[in-house]
């Protein structure tokens, strides 16, 4: 017997609330196919809690099936029937997620070798929406500086990253951060036959790609460490003011 997940609970509350899963793809801000995707997997645990407020289900209910389905004091279908007579759809204020941020620093202080750790005493705060657009988990985004001119134009020297641990299967073409024997450089990557790598900067005339064999990824301790999804880039210099 197939086990009831969230994305099951998820469906029969649209359908006895009568709204569509484009309708409410609409209201929350992501594309259909979002919506049909948690029908079919499973609600991201990160868009758990919003979700529940909005159809007024208890999160715990929602995500697992156990307590009561809503909360003390609240009936099935409160928010939407609210929204329905004021004619206005609302959607719960967003709220800032603090990233961890992780840093390239020497083993030894003074030596050559290096390694990437975390720095505790820094953080980086971004909206939680950007997260729950991308189906990112809080717990996977890591933050780190960009260092060097390989990625600019797109990526300058300096720009503070968003990296999310979750996704480390290479889709050719996209930006990752990797950690090179203890090194941190974000490329794009692609895919070579017989299990090879190709990095790729942004900056191509300057940075050659690199491909890398199976042996060699595995010999000098290439590693994914994840999808850049987010970078600020700070204007290199203030327009001039005419008089």
């Amino acid at each position: 017997m197939k086990k009831i997940s969230s994305g099951d609970r998820f469906r029969a509350l649209l359908k006895e609330a009568h709204i569509r899963s484009a309708d409410f793809a609409k209201l929350y801000g992501v594309k259909s196919q979002h919506v049909n995707n948690w029908f079919n997997r499973g609600i991201p645990p990160g868009r758990i809690h919003s979700i529940a407020s909005l159809l007024t289900v208890s999160p715990q209910w929602l995500a697992t099936g156990e307590g009561p389905q809503t909360p003390l004091g609240f009936g099935p279908g409160t928010t939407y029937e609210a929204a329905e007579v004021q004619g206005v759809y609302s959607v719960p204020e967003t709220t800032d997620i603090e990233l961890p941020f992780y840093k390239e620093t020497p083993i030894t202080p003074g030596e050559p070798e290096t390694h990437i750790i975390e720095i505790p005493e820094l953080a980086i705060r971004l909206p939680r929406s950007h997260l729950d657009t991308l189906e990112i988990d809080p717990s996977d985004a890591i933050c780190t500086t960009m260092v060097g001119d390989s990625m600019a134009e797109r990526i300058e020297d300096g720009s503070t990253l968003a990296i999310d641990r979750g996704l480390t299967h290479i889709v050719d073409g996209q930006i990752y951060a990797l950690e090179h024997d203890g090194m941190l450089r974000i490329k794009y990557l692609h895919r070579v036959p017989g299990n090879r790598l190709r990095l790729r900067s942004h900056n191509h005339t300057a940075y050659p790609d690199e491909v890398f064999s199976a042996e060699q990824i595995d010999a000098q301790n290439i590693r994914v460490i994840g999808w850049v999804f987010w970078w600020s880039t700070l204007n290199k210099q203030r327009p001039p003011l005419y008089e």
